[in-house]
């Protein structure tokens, strides 16, 4: 049974419930054949950028070539003779891969995974073959569209390659800008450098409307009978739960159906004052934040650090995890008597917050500056308390 997420993704371009301008922009590009152009999409998690990128590749050459998925494990070979194993996802049309996961090694990946998928050319059997019907129509999984003489390259996370990577990256694509195209996802342009924006399209792809969510989330429970029973009849009080959840998830669409789904198996009935259910993790980062602001010992300080690591450990990102402290850190501050200067205390949780997330992307070792974020937290409200 496949998670409600997984299961409604929309999988071809018209299916697309928001941002109908970006659709018809994706939708030109595909149909631009040889002149479809190297892409930068960025936008915050959970907008809809793999499902955008995948549509338009499902259009771009066909349903069935590009869910023929498969995962095969590369082998490459360091400066220093050390080998590594990457994973890369892969269908006959397109291959996608996320470098950053081999921290400083993503140079060798981005440089030899890349030349040898350049140096090999997709060649063009679509006129050696001929369609034959008894009536001469084609069904929805079939397609007329000529094989590109070029492959797609999606690069995950390409905001956290390292400036080598970057430079190699641009340097690949010049030189094979006839046999691959590059498609390039993050949530940010800013650690993106200059010559890699220069030779892409930028497309940013924001956080849908309120409106177009609580559509989403209406048609996903339409065809889930089951499901619907347990949500109130009333339009305006399923408005009022659905509003909870993207409050919750900070339009957040693929967390938001995540949640729409747990309130649904966790509850018989659901009304206007059914609680929404947060990921396990978001409760731990909570307490944690509520935990500092009442008790700043050392004691406390090193069972943060034990939880830190046990967030990261289950695939948490470390700026995910700063930001989520900072907030909750923010949030709870007015809730705590024994804080006088509340407004200059946020803004130097603020000013940590950012000088650590500057260190998350400079350093290798999350731990150390999350640790370090929780440790400055506890020097500001200390000092804050103690100058009464």
């Amino acid at each position: 049974m496949a998670l409600w997420a997984d299961k409604y993704r929309p999988k071809a371009l018209a299916k697309l419930s928001y941002h109908d301008n970006i659709t018809e922009e994706l939708t030109r590009l595909a149909d631009s054949g040889p002149n479809f152009p190297h892409l930068l999409v960025y936008g915050p998690s959970g907008a809809g950028k793999k499902t955008r990128i995948m549509s338009m590749l499902r259009r771009l050459y066909s349903a069935s070539s590009v869910d023929n998925l498969k995962v095969d494990v590369k082998t490459f070979v360091t400066p220093s003779n050390r080998k590594l194993e990457f994973n890369v996802i892969s269908s006959p049309c397109h291959l996608e891969i996320t470098p950053s996961d081999m921290g400083n090694n993503d140079r060798v990946v981005i440089q030899d995974l890349l030349k040898e998928i350049g140096q090999t050319e997709a060649l063009d059997f679509s006129g050696l073959f001929h369609i034959t019907k008894k009536d001469n129509t084609l069904t929805d999984d079939e397609s007329t569209t000529p094989q590109r003489k070029f492959k797609v390259v999606i690069i995950n996370e390409s905001e956290k390659l390292s400036r080598d990577a970057q430079a190699a990256l641009r340097r690949t694509m010049e030189k094979f800008s006839a046999t691959i195209r590059l498609i390039l996802i993050c949530e940010s342009t800013s650690n993106i450098i200059d010559p890699i924006k220069s030779r892409t399209l930028g497309i940013r792809i924001g956080l849908p409307e309120k409106e177009s969510i609580r559509t989403v989330f209406e048609n996903i429970l339409s065809n889930e009978f089951e499901a619907k029973k347990s949500f109130p009849e009333d339009w305006d009080d399923r408005c009022i739960v659905y509003d909870h959840i993207i409050e919750e998830c900070d339009q957040n669409l693929r967390l938001g159906i995540m949640m729409l789904e747990a309130m649904y198996m966790n509850n018989d009935t659901i009304n206007v004052q059914t609680p929404v259910v947060k990921p396990d993790w978001q409760l731990v980062i909570e307490s944690l934040a509520k935990g500092v602001i009442k008790d700043r010992s050392v004691a406390r300080l090193t069972t943060c650090r034990t939880i830190l690591y046990e967030l990261l450990s289950h695939a948490i990102p470390g700026k995910l995890l700063l930001e989520k402290l900072m907030f909750n850190f923010i949030k709870m501050i007015d809730d705590y008597s024994g804080i006088h200067h509340n407004n200059q205390v946020k803004m130097d949780i603020v000013d940590a917050a950012a000088l650590f997330d500057e260190r998350l992307t400079l350093g290798s070792k999350d731990i150390f500056h999350l640790e370090g974020f929780v440790t400055k937290v506890m020097v500001i409200l200390e000092t804050d308390i103690s100058s009464q």
